[in-house]
């Protein structure tokens, strides 16, 4: 198979399956017109029974957040996730699904299927990301990312020859890299900052266009070749919000262990 050229999406299908990461139902994940990534609940409901303002609807492989006048919609899983915030939403019918879905959540606990993550305060996530951060912030054709993983673990989402997911990375070992540095928490897309705030970014404005364009689709260097290759995953990008993802913002480079020049001991030992 093959993606046409004039897809909205690079996908192979337009609903990846998975889990939810806080309550391990199913979901299905979709792009969106600005190719941000959404979770919809992987079954349509009655548009009757849902607000219009929490309507979704799939056309041409992008989800679009609104109604398109049928009488079936679909909805945002974290309008419904058991572990998400409850709010004020009174609606009898998204209430029921609220609760048959935390007895789903329960029963793959119980069989092990699904292992929620332990709950951790602020402070113990920046102390184990300090040296290496989980979810780096990234600066590529002049917009700012929180990936989902460290940077030399982000994987390429294209099909290999195999037909499963290609092993490799985005960050090619002989290839050029991006630079840490430490900016100020502020974004240029008119949302709040926290000018008083440092943060370390993974910038690479210092390559060229095609490298840039390469890491926002989420290739290594053989697929970035080959752009009849379809994508198996959604990529990890997750536009930075400073006020959103303040918990993420860590205020020291990454330090790495430093190699022990030949004979330092004995330069030592001769010091008087």
């Amino acid at each position: 198979m093959r993606i046409d050229p004039d897809s909205p999406t690079r996908l192979l299908r337009c609903a990846q399956r998975g889990r939810c990461r806080d309550c391990g139902n199913d979901v299905e994940w979709y792009h969106r017109v600005r190719d941000r990534p959404v979770c919809l609940h992987p079954h349509e409901l009655s548009a009757a029974e849902v607000p219009a303002e929490f309507r979704w609807h799939v056309s041409s492989g992008l989800a679009h957040p609104a109604g398109d006048g049928s009488a079936w919609c679909r909805l945002a899983h974290a309008l419904v996730c058991p572990n998400g915030e409850v709010g004020t939403l009174l609606v009898p019918t998204l209430t029921r699904l609220r609760r048959a879905l935390a007895v789903n959540s329960r029963r793959l606990t119980d069989a092990g299927v699904f292992t929620p993550a332990a709950p951790q305060d602020r402070s113990a996530r920046q102390s184990e990301g300090s040296c290496r951060p989980a979810r780096p912030v990234v600066q590529l054709l002049y917009v700012r990312y929180l990936a989902a993983r460290p940077v030399d673990e982000i994987q390429c989402v294209a099909q290999a020859r195999q037909r499963d997911r290609c092993t490799h990375t985005v960050l090619a070992p002989d290839g050029p890299a991006g630079v840490w540095k430490l900016v100020p928490a502020t974004t240029a897309q008119g949302q709040l900052a926290l000018p008083a705030e440092v943060m370390a970014l993974y910038d690479l404005s210092s390559l060229p266009y095609t490298e840039q364009l390469r890491w926002r689709t989420q290739r290594c260097t053989w697929h970035a070749a080959a752009p009849t290759a379809a994508d198996l995953a959604l990529t990890d990008w997750d536009p930075f919000a400073p006020l959103i993802h303040h918990e993420y913002t860590h205020p020291r480079l990454p330090t790495h262990p430093r190699r022990p020049r030949p004979g330092g001991d004995a330069r030592k030992a001769a010091r008087p």
